[in-house]
């Protein structure tokens, strides 16, 4: 997704020097103030941000089944939370979903799936019977700091690669929340999201914007906006950071948005 161009308010160079000339003994005061402010509202530093590694997840897959109930709890008795297609209506791709537990029958082996489950509100969760997908282990991670605007890649407990990001507008932040890569494509009738572009589970605030909201992971041709929030609800990497992640990141890589 794109955002409005970053609007900026024009500064009247002469009437600020004739100010500052007037008012010289005020002048440093107002600095001061106006290096406070500058730091309430900038992002963190990168080297501020936690080296921790991201709690691991169970892994990722596919589905077995042409419809995949999702309930509320390991039950066959219990709720039903949703329902998810083998193939995705939309598009026809297959289907991921992303493990997050397990549970063990009377035999020792899994028997039932806590998996997310896309689609609004974000945060869902449910339970599937273990049969009924292909659950393999996602040691890539990917990370993003909202509020410092960065993003981390992740292999197991191992940090690859840190960059900045843009991020969603007032009004338009991007979700927090873990996600997970759902679709992976290199844009061609879209040039504005970069060199590659991910697809992800989460949504944002805009339910009308195309695709119903997805947010997604995507490069940039305007780079200098990189470290702001200007998005609706998007994560924009630099072009580099898209390749590199283009070669790295499977589908069904987990996706963690942090409010930090």
């Amino acid at each position: 997704m794109t955002g409005h161009p970053y609007l900026r308010v024009p500064c009247d160079k002469g009437a600020f020097a004739l100010t500052a000339r007037r008012r010289a003994g005020t002048r440093g005061v107002f600095l001061v103030g106006a290096a406070i402010a500058l730091a309430l509202v900038a992002p963190r530093s990168v080297h501020a941000l936690s080296t921790a590694p991201p709690a691991p997840v169970v892994g990722s897959g596919t589905i077995n089944v042409p419809l995949l109930t999702v309930r509320s709890a390991p039950s066959n008795d219990a709720s039903v939370v949703a329902r998810l297609s083998e193939f995705r209506p939309q598009d026809y791709r297959q289907r991921y979903v992303l493990a997050v537990n397990a549970r063990k029958g009377k035999n020792g082996k899994v028997a039932w799936y806590k998996i997310t489950v896309p689609g609004r509100p974000n945060g869902r969760t449910g339970w599937v019977r273990a049969p009924h997908v292909s659950i393999r282990s996602a040691p890539w991670q990917v990370v993003v700091y909202r509020g410092s605007r960065v993003v981390q890649i992740w292999k197991g407990t191992k940090l690859v690669n840190t960059a900045r990001v843009a991020v969603g507008a007032p009004g338009m932040e991007t979700p927090t929340g873990l996600y997970f890569v759902t679709v992976r494509f290199k844009p061609v009738q879209t040039p504005f999201l970069g060199s590659f572009a991910f697809e992800t589970s989460a949504y944002s605030k805009l339910s009308e914007w195309p695709g119903g909201g997805v947010v997604g992971l995507h490069g940039t041709t305007a780079p200098q906006l990189l470290g702001q929030a200007v998005s609706h609800g998007c994560v924009r990497l630099s072009n580099q950071t898209a390749d590199f992640l283009r070669d790295r990141i499977p589908l069904g890589t987990p996706i963690r948005i942090l409010a930090s």
